[in-house]
């Protein structure tokens, strides 16, 4: 066999080896980079990343980031730090709904402000957000199937962001500043009270009863202090009363000395 054929099928045959271990590494470091039950897919022209009941706890890490699209509903997340999705210029949507999100950094869709078009965040355990949290956040939110308590946090929220008009209806006072709010929900709740004036309103009352409560302590005090000195004066004079007067020893002294 000349020499040539030789070298030529050996560098064919290494170049498919080489070619099946190249397959291979990536295969293996795909299915080692995605958590269990997370793939990578397109769907309808749109590059998917799928984590739905996947049991996460935190935001994946190592997301393609091509990704148009994802998906961590149905885990049991609980907390979104900041800049948790800086490597996704490309994605337009975000389902965070039916985890158990008690708490959103500030900066935490920093990363998003331009390209997201639809946020969900429905069905967690929200009670209160900063609304600077959604700072220059342009996407639809959807808010609906969390513990709110109404308040002027809450309403300054609501009237900063874009809600998904299905979803409105959805966002229900769990608590709120005045029991007879509970359990309504929040755009029939502001459509009767300003819950910002509420709350100034409230903080002056509050801040005029301490007013009150200090200044009725210092009387208190100025009035104790008063009667103590008035009965400490009291008890000077009767006890000076007691006391032999000048003239009375001057007048034994001159008894003593006749005498003598």
């Amino acid at each position: 066999m000349p020499l040539t054929d030789w070298f030529l099928r050996h560098s064919i045959a290494m170049w498919l080896l080489l070619h099946s271990f190249v397959l291979i590494a990536l295969c293996f470091h795909s299915a080692t980079t995605f958590p269990k039950g997370c793939y990578h897919a397109e769907e309808d022209g749109y590059k998917t990343f799928r984590c739905s009941s996947a049991q996460l706890t935190e935001i994946p890490k190592d997301i393609p980031n091509d990704t148009n699209k994802l998906f961590l509903d149905f885990n049991q997340i609980t907390f979104i730090p900041s800049d948790a999705f800086r490597n996704l210029p490309a994605l337009i949507e975000l389902d965070l709904s039916h985890n158990a999100i008690t708490g959103i950094e500030i900066g935490a869709f920093r990363s998003l402000s331009e390209s997201l078009h639809s946020l969900d965040l429905s069905s967690n355990r929200l009670v209160t957000v900063n609304k600077e949290v959604f700072s220059s956040l342009k996407a639809r939110l959807n808010l609906s199937g969390n513990p709110w308590l109404c308040d002027c946090m809450l309403q300054e929220l609501i009237r900063q962001v874009e809600l998904d008009p299905a979803s409105s209806s959805g966002i229900v006072c769990n608590t709120a500043i005045q029991e007879e709010y509970a359990n309504k929900p929040f755009l029939q709740v502001v459509k009767d009270v300003d819950l910002c004036n509420l709350y100034k309103k409230t903080t002056d009352v509050a801040m005029l009863i301490t007013m009150f409560g200090w200044f009725a302590m210092v009387i208190s005090y100025l009035i104790h202090y008063v009667r103590q000195n008035q009965e400490d004066a009291r008890r000077h004079l009767e006890y000076l009363k007691s006391l032999p007067s000048k003239q009375s020893r001057s007048e034994e002294s001159s008894t003593i000395s006749t005498v003598v």
